[in-house]
This record gives C-alpha cells, structure tokens and sequence, in this order.
C-alpha cells in the first residue's frame, strides 16, 4: 500500500485518460500536461473518462510506482468535480485526507 504522509502533495489531471497508458504516458502527462515534477514525491492521479478506474502513480524512492484501482459501482468523484476549474487548467490539488476517502470507497462530495 501507498504510504500517505501530510506533506505530500496529491495533483489530479482534470482531462480523462487512457488507462492503457503506463509510466511513460503519464510521466509524460504530468510533466507536460499537468506541468509538475514527478520525481518529486507528490502523489498524481489519472482517471478515465467514465470515472471508474483510477492510476495514482508516484516516485518511490528508487523507482516509479503505478497503483490502479477499478471501482465495480459508480465512479470516483472528488471536490473538484464541484467546481470546474479553467478548462485551460489541466490539474487541481486535492488533500491527503480526500485521496484516502476516495481510496476507502467514500466519495468526498458527500
């Protein structure tokens, strides 16, 4: 399991991907896209266009790691849904404590 800690930082990209996509891809998305650094240590999330399937993906100490998780009900909804930012606007931060609510299967617009 990922171990979450308060200071990292978790980026969502607001445009769906193609979970077919694996390290390059979304290296490549959240260096390009999202304009991040992801040999960081900061969290990035990627979810498909129906909001069934989420990627996080992170630097791992000597290593990228990808975490995939399909939920079999619904979708992953998250604050940002709430408010669509400026469709120029490729990511939002999220807070440690709404990934682990997502993670647990509790949707934070709730």
């Amino acid at each position: 399991m990922i171990g979450l800690s308060r200071a990292m930082r978790v980026f969502v990209c607001t445009v769906p991907t193609d979970m077919r996509r694996s390290f390059d891809g979304l290296f490549g998305m959240a260096e390009q896209l999202m304009k991040q650094d992801p040999l960081s240590g900061h969290l990035f999330v990627f979810r498909n266009r129906n909001r069934d399937r989420l990627k996080l993906m992170y630097w791992d100490k000597d290593g990228m790691a990808i975490w995939y998780k399909c939920r079999a009900k619904g979708g992953f909804q998250l604050t940002t849904d709430l408010h669509p930012s400026d469709e120029k606007q490729k990511s939002a931060e999220i807070t440690i404590d709404e990934l682990s609510l997502l993670l647990g299967g509790i949707d934070s617009l709730r």
